[in-house]
């Protein structure tokens, strides 16, 4: 099981566009999620914060191991979320790993992420 939270910078006047993005991820949750399924993405939860004068996105996952990457599927939800991710994304700016110091999932759940 792979656990991540990595935080993005996004590009300087995207808001509106990060507006967007996001609220087509939620307007589509029933195609966002079957693509999560060859992901074998768990959990995935988008975050957003505004510090000073930037805006970063959050990603926090739990996923198996062995999930196809988002930037081989072919499905069409997909190919869109990586076009506002190609976009949005500062690509200048490092993304950064916050590493997980406690993970707290109970046996019983853990053992149906394998």
């Amino acid at each position: 099981m792979n656990i991540e939270c990595t935080r993005f910078r996004v590009n300087e006047g995207k808001t509106d566009k990060v507006n967007e993005w996001l609220a087509f991820l939620n307007e589509h949750m029933e195609e966002v999620l079957v693509t999560l399924e060859g992901e074998k993405m768990y959990i995935e939860t988008i975050f957003r914060e505004f510090i000073n004068e930037h805006e970063y996105l959050y990603w926090y996952s739990v996923q198996g191991k062995g999930g196809q990457a988002v930037e081989e599927s072919k499905h069409w939800i997909d190919i869109k979320h990586l076009a506002y991710w190609e976009e949005c994304i500062d690509k200048s700016y490092p993304a950064v790993e916050l590493q997980a110091e406690v993970v707290m999932i109970p046996n019983r759940i853990r053992n149906s992420m394998k």
